[in-house]
């Protein structure tokens, strides 16, 4: 465990501690301040049961109170039988006889009376044998030292999930991505589920850097075919004098570079969901989808029962895009656009007149995956693979299928209300 670790552990123990203390203490005060006010509100049974026994006490010497030697023999039981010193006194308070020591100011007064005359009096106080205070103390002491280890180890045992869960979460603040909580099923609920939402982040984050290396090696790898086309065709307009094919030629080299970096940032935004949503009107987004693919905009088909949908411009954007760029490098060319306007989704669809999409086409939404002429084709192959992020981004799905006649229908789905 870190140092941070560490000391995060010990400050919620000694809290959790000191909460256990105050609770038993509070406990204790509320106990005895209850017991205290029914004392006083109602007598207590044994108080009774006490009072009970002075006077039966006090009967018993009243009937022998005449007979010295059955007085004294029944003090002297009394005595044996209390384990306690008895004294007796007349009705003006001299003493009359003690089984032992004088009591003095301590002990319990027994009044003795007859038909409403007051006899005489006894004093009884009890022997407390060596050692007996010090007993109520080592018990006194035992059960605090009893409580005080049970509250640390309810603390210990309540801070240790919280511990291990520190330290993991430092480590992944540290870089180590592959840092992980361990549940345990006699983990508390909540810890568990803390636990099992860092696990979650952890995991997504090391994917999300992991696609994030992936995807850098491979932009910066595509980056060095233009970069090097354009070297080239500098050079040459340098020595042959620029042309206008010299200059489309760039203007290809420039446009497939804004491409690649935009299939990067669009990645990226979507991964790490950062997302700017308005209402959008569906009509201008499908025209000017179309002008960037060449085609006019009566290409465009709109249905539903609405006009706008609520999307992040930039993302539908280049979804619609990669949709045109698929049809174009893959399905001989886009026909038209159609999009329909629903209640819950709307539907974005291009038709082209490719040769169709296989049976399987959950490969062809798959990163990297470059349609059937493998690594000679164009691009990353990241097109369909973000469509369906993008959707999925908004709340919708991507698909594609075979058109009856020949040709694919390629398309996605965004939520169109918030």
């Amino acid at each position: 465990m870190g140092p941070l670790g560490r000391y995060v552990g010990a400050k919620l123990r000694r809290r959790i501690f000191a909460w256990f203390t105050w609770g038993i203490v509070s406990t204790a005060i509320v106990v005895v301040l209850a017991m205290t006010v029914l004392a006083r509100v109602q007598e207590p049974p044994w108080a009774q049961t006490f009072e009970k026994s002075r006077a039966w006490v006090g009967k018993q010497f009243a009937r022998d109170w005449d007979d010295p030697a059955a007085r004294q023999r029944f003090a002297q039981e009394a005595a044996g039988d209390l384990s306690a010193d008895v004294e007796l006194f007349d009705a003006q308070g001299t003493a009359l006889y003690a089984t032992g020591g004088a009591c003095g100011e301590h002990g319990l007064d027994i009044p003795i009376s007859r038909r409403g005359a007051l006899l005489g009096s006894a004093k009884v106080c009890w022997r407390h044998p060596p050692g007996y205070g010090w007993r109520w103390v080592v018990g006194l002491v035992v059960g605090l030292a009893a409580v005080w280890m049970a509250s640390g180890r309810v603390a210990r045992r309540l801070a240790r999930p919280l511990d291990e869960l520190s330290d993991v979460v430092q480590r992944i603040g540290e870089g180590d991505l592959s840092a992980r909580a361990e549940l345990s099923c006699h983990e508390p609920d909540e810890i568990g589920v803390v636990a099992d939402t860092v696990n979650v982040m952890a995991t997504r984050i090391q994917k999300q850097m992991a696609d994030q290396r992936e995807l850098l090696a491979t932009v910066s790898h595509e980056l060095r075919t233009p970069l090097a086309r354009v070297r080239i065709i500098s050079e040459l307009g340098r020595d042959a004098g620029a042309t206008p094919k010299t200059f489309d030629d760039l203007d290809r080299e420039v446009e497939e570079m804004d491409a690649l970096v935009g299939e990067l940032l669009a990645s990226s935004r979507v991964e790490f969901g950062q997302l700017a949503r308005r209402d959008l009107e569906v009509n201008d987004l499908g025209v000017r989808a179309l002008e960037r693919s060449g085609l006019p905009p009566q290409a465009l088909a709109v249905t539903g029962e609405g006009q706008t949908v609520h999307a992040d411009p930039t993302l539908l954007q280049r979804a619609l895009a990669n949709l045109f760029d698929n049809a174009r490098r893959h399905g001989g060319g886009a026909d038209r656009l159609e999009v329909e306007v629903g209640p819950e989704l709307t539907r974005f669809e291009v038709l082209d007149r490719g040769e169709g999409v296989p049976e399987d086409v959950e490969p062809l939404f798959h990163k990297f995956t470059r349609g059937p002429n493998g690594e000679s084709s164009e691009g990353l192959g990241l097109g369909l693979a973000l469509v369906r992020r993008i959707a999925q981004a908004h709340g919708g799905t991507a698909w594609a299928k075979n058109r009856e006649g020949g040709g694919a229908t390629v398309g996605f789905s965004v939520k169109t209300k918030a």
